[in-house]
């Protein structure tokens, strides 16, 4: 009797000691080596990689939680959206950012059904010009008109007498999805007219030394304590801001996504959920950004 009493006790240590073993050596990089318990200290390394569109408020975002956090490593890049959802898709790093839904990159559907996308804001994007540029408004058909082709004079829309430049992102550009899908609509852009650039900084750069030029940007590129001569466009007289976008009369706007492979856990997982907490809510309007409590409805 004594001796089956001795070997059930060892069976049973040996099943706790495994249990121990198996939670602390788990390979999920979402994990991030970090306790979610009440009270205990978050820790280890979170890589974040993708949109440049949400990348300035991440980076804000890192910096404050590590500061919170001194045992927690967060790391962010850019790449854009569909760099950024492919990565985590195959495990390179624990955060894809995205200005899309994770779907609208990856054509593998058994692949797209194991990454969540996590909204942490919304962002307006504005429709901007060159300063020399005499247009103040325009509508959604007249913004169509010119991407697509069919507008090349700004005398057209009721400017002066200048030819238009169009820069466009390019079809990877998770900036460029949401402009088609909300503003263009049905209506193709027509590549073969103007120029591509593939990042914030070009896009300025380009408007800023072409004479009639026209193209879109996050506004969080726009009011992050920027000196630009850019000028924004409104859009059927509506402005890219946060009252505009919540009652619906701004279209061109998008959620902002964290996506993750599996639910997000540990230091990744109190990192998103430090972004969206009203603790650093007011941070998020600041950069011009949407917080999420402001889009409840939506």
């Amino acid at each position: 009797m004594f001796k089956k009493w001795k070997r059930a006790s060892f069976l049973l240590t040996l099943v706790l000691i495994m249990g121990v073993l198996a939670a602390c050596g788990n390979d999920n990089p979402n994990d991030a080596s970090s306790s979610d318990g009440v009270g205990a200290e978050i820790s280890g390394i979170v890589t974040a990689a993708g949109s440049t569109a949400l990348l300035p408020l991440a980076d804000v975002a890192a910096n404050e939680f590590m500061q919170k956090h001194s045992d927690v490593s967060v790391t962010v890049q850019g790449g854009g959206s569909g760099t950024g959802i492919n990565q985590v898709a195959n495990g390179a790093v624990n955060i894809g950012n995205s200005d899309v839904p994770s779907a609208d990159k990856i054509e593998d559907e058994a692949l797209a059904g194991q990454l969540v996308d996590n909204k942490v804001s919304g962002i307006a994007f504005g429709i901007v010009v060159n300063e020399d540029v005499k247009v103040d408004d325009l509508t959604v058909e007249q913004i169509q008109g010119i991407f697509s082709g069919k507008i090349t004079n700004w005398k057209e829309v009721g400017g002066q007498d200048l030819e238009i430049n169009v820069i466009n992102r390019p079809a990877s550009s998770g900036t460029r999805i949401t402009f088609d899908k909300t503003v263009m609509k049905d209506v193709k852009i027509n590549d073969s007219i103007g120029t591509n650039q593939d990042s914030n900084g070009a896009v300025e750069n380009s408007i800023n030394s072409t004479s009639g030029s026209i193209s879109y940007l996050a506004m969080s590129y726009l009011v992050e304590g920027k000196d630009t001569s850019l000028k924004i466009i409104t859009i059927d007289g509506a402005e890219p801001t946060t009252d505009d976008v919540a009652n619906g009369s701004y279209p061109f706007w998008s959620y902002e996504y964290m996506v993750t492979k599996g639910e997000p856990k540990g230091a990744a997982k109190a990192y998103i959920d430090f972004l969206v907490s009203e603790e650093f809510a007011e941070k998020v309007d600041q950069m011009g950004y949407i917080p999420m409590v402001e889009l409840m409805d939506r």
